[in-house]
């Protein structure tokens, strides 16, 4: 990092994973707007009090651990079903999220917050209702279309010479659009409570949704019909755990069409997220095609095997990426609004430096032990050798992925909160573009692995373009993050070799949940102690926040 004003090397704050935060200590003076187009100034609420950026990770990071394992426990009962039921409610599920990543969550949170925080209390219950409204009839209408295009929408997700039961897959598709209504309600009320900074709710949502499911699940019978009510009825859940929150901090919106002007301003947020949502589409269009398509050798069940390789990444990526980038937004938009740009960017090193010491280990040790985390979600022991071949194949490939797009999801963060969207979408859409183009290089010669060695070309690719475009607004810690990553890399390949020797030493073989619940116990452990022994040894600084941890 560099001085703004005399440009001599000015030395990085020791950083760990108790997230001091320059806000609430008062040691980073404003600086001057050094990017005067970045949106329409308002004058902004101070940050809310007695609320540090610790406690705020630690409860966004606990919601994100109970959601994950639980999703988990979820992908297990689901695994039960056959191949043929869950290959098309995997494909029927795509359908929903697809219009959600437009409607819902990435989108409308990223782009609601900025805008949300920069208005006075009034102006904020005002727009909430204005905005929600709009979206309860946008949803509707896509509703509609939803259930009536279902059969041209799976034919566009599927290759013609499918692995995948066209009938269900449309049937199912049918009866799960209602989910894209519930989720878009329920992203409502985490983008108001997440701006508030009331984590608590919105955090543990996504476990209502889980356990909801789970208890369909397990309750109902394994039909199509059930197993797409069971996804609404989790759906539904999630939604209404939020209420009572939103009610108690008077924040609960009452839907209306009555219109505001700041709606426009999150509407133009949001519409450069049109192209990157329609180009991450696409990319999903490419992915299922290919899931689907026998003559690149994938047979029934790959498209299971998918689901259980992403919910496994997820819980890995949502933990050590998600949680903490999640918890620092609000506080990315307060440093915007204000205009401290010194505060901006020692928040930027420090959530650079956190979520990259937090996933590089957990790459290596995800490289070296797929097949013993695919394992975890075999119940029974008749497992389906395809299933687990594509899930092991697939997550092995992310398994790369996942340092490059930590700094990815970071960094994008910084360019909403600046309300910078279109520059940071252009990077995104040009960005899977690009993946798609290494999908069709690489999968048919690579196979399942080809699928996350794409995504880890391109998230370098995106993150170098946003690190570019970074730097020429607002200056760019350079040299410190890019040493910090070569030492933190260094130490994840050493533990990524180390439990890769102990998981070949173990007298039992992956596949069933026992063997590899002992796996990841056994070589996990070694791996990720030896990475922690390393990184003390060479003093990192973040290591000092796990051993704080530790000791309490």
């Amino acid at each position: 990092m560099t001085d703004a004003r005399s440009g001599a090397p000015a030395p990085l704050p020791e950083i760990d994973l108790e997230f001091p935060d320059p806000a609430v200590t008062g040691a980073v003076p404003a600086e001057p707007d050094p990017a005067p187009h970045l949106g329409p100034a308002q004058p902004a609420p101070a940050a809310p009090k007695g609320r540090s950026l610790r406690a705020n990770t630690l409860i966004v990071m606990a919601g994100t651990l109970a959601s994950r394992l639980s999703g988990i426990v979820r992908t297990q009962v689901l695994n039960l079903a056959d191949n043929t039921l869950l290959d098309a409610f995997m494909v029927a599920i795509r359908v929903p999220n697809l219009l959600r990543e437009l409607l819902a969550e990435g989108a409308l949170v990223n782009s609601f917050i900025p805008v949300y925080k920069s208005l006075n209390a009034e102006d904020r219950r005002r727009m909430a209702s204005a905005f929600s409204g709009l979206l309860i009839a946008v949803n509707l209408i896509l509703l509609a279309v939803g259930i009536l295009a279902a059969p041209w929408i799976v034919e566009a997700f599927i290759a013609a010479d499918s692995n995948v039961d066209r009938e269900v897959a449309t049937y199912m598709t049918q009866l799960v659009m209602p989910f894209l209504m519930l989720i878009s309600l329920s992203s409502i009320a985490m983008g108001v409570l997440n701006a508030d900074e009331h984590f608590r709710e919105s955090s543990f949502a996504p476990v209502a949704f889980n356990i909801a499911s789970i208890v369909a699940l397990l309750l109902l019978p394994k039909t199509a019909t059930w197993l797409a009510f069971g996804w609404l009825i989790g759906g539904v859940a999630q939604l209404l755990v939020q209420l009572p929150a939103l009610r108690r901090f008077g924040l609960l919106p009452a839907p209306g069409l009555s219109g505001h002007p700041a709606v426009g301003r999150v509407l133009r947020q949001m519409a450069p997220f049109t192209m990157t949502a329609g180009a991450r589409q696409f990319l999903n269009l490419v992915v299922q095609n290919m899931l689907t398509n026998r003559a690149l050798g994938f047979g029934a069940g790959t498209s299971a095997g998918y689901g259980v390789a992403e919910a496994l990444f997820t819980t890995v990526n949502g933990l050590f990426v998600v949680s903490p980038v999640m918890a620092m937004f609000p506080r990315f938009a307060q440093h915007a609004a204000e205009k401290n740009w010194t505060a901006f960017r020692t928040l930027t090193a420090q959530g650079l430096r956190t979520t990259t010491f937090l996933t590089a280990p957990m790459s290596a040790l995800l490289l070296a032990l797929a097949p013993y985390a695919v394992s975890v979600i075999n119940l029974s022991p008749n497992y389906d050798l395809a299933r687990f071949a594509a899930a092991t194949g697939i997550l092995q490939g992310w398994a790369l992925a996942l340092l490059p797009w930590a700094v990815v999801t970071l960094l994008l963060r910084t360019f909403y909160a600046r309300e910078r969207t279109r520059e940071a979408v252009t990077i995104s859409a040009i960005g899977f573009v690009v993946e798609v183009a290494f999908y069709h290089l690489l999968v048919p010669r690579l196979g399942f692995r080809g699928f996350g060695l794409s995504t880890a070309i391109s998230g370098t690719l995106m993150a170098l373009a946003l690190v570019w475009r970074y730097r020429a607004a607002l200056g760019f810690p350079g040299r410190e993050v890019l040493g910090h990553l070569l030492r933190v890399t260094g130490l994840a390949a050493i533990a990524g070799v180390v439990s890769w020797i102990a998981v070949n030493l173990l007298p039992f073989q992956p596949g069933f949940i026992l063997p590899g619940v002992a796996g990841l116990a056994v070589a996990g452990t070694l791996g990720l102690g030896t990475y922690l022994v390393l990184a003390v040894i060479l003093r990192l600084p973040e290591v000092n926040g796990v051993l704080r941890r530790l000791k309490r």
